[in-house]
């Protein structure tokens, strides 16, 4: 057997010991709710319509959702294209914001409807803004498997939100 080189792992990677040490200074575990957000159809509304359409649209979407993210106090992490992550530190605002930005897409008559996934867990949060754990994967799954006009959540994420469930 040949042994690895000092520092290294399965990844080849010198660093791998800094990267998987969630007590490293830079990573923190930390309780966050995320959510992601997508514009259902822009990749085939942009092939018909024209970059310019898609821009004008895309701008209409990132401004409601930063006047919403801002009235709840929701963080936007990464804007992704058509879409957004966004990072909530309790549910309930960040789920409030969710329901709201897709009531003010569909009542803005946008031809692209809002789809997003919802959900809350334990993650770390590395260099203070970016966050890596099954939460995060999680929704953005979900965001995926949401139909158009759909939000859709884990049922235990959200039932101890509303007790009038």
């Amino acid at each position: 057997m040949i042994p690895e080189p000092a520092g290294s792992d399965r990844y080849g990677c010198a660093m791998a010991d800094v990267l998987h040490d969630a007590s490293h200074p830079r990573a923190t575990r930390v309780e966050r709710s995320f959510a992601f957000v997508d514009l259902s159809g822009f990749t085939r509304f942009t092939d018909v319509q024209g970059d310019d359409e898609a821009v004008d649209i895309l701008s209409a979407f990132r401004a409601v959702v930063r006047g919403v993210a801002s009235t709840h106090g929701v963080r936007i992490a990464k804007w992704l294209g058509d879409g957004a992550m966004l990072v909530g530190v309790e549910p309930e605002p960040l789920l409030e914001a969710l329901v709201e930005i897709e009531g003010l897409i569909t009542d803005s008559g946008s031809p692209l409807p809002l789809r997003a996934g919802f959900t809350t867990g334990p993650v770390i949060l590395i260099d203070g803004d970016d966050y890596v754990g099954h939460a995060v994967n999680l929704a953005a799954r979900l965001c995926a498997a949401a139909e158009p006009r759909q939000v859709l959540a884990i049922a235990d994420d959200i039932v101890h939100l509303y007790t009038d469930i």
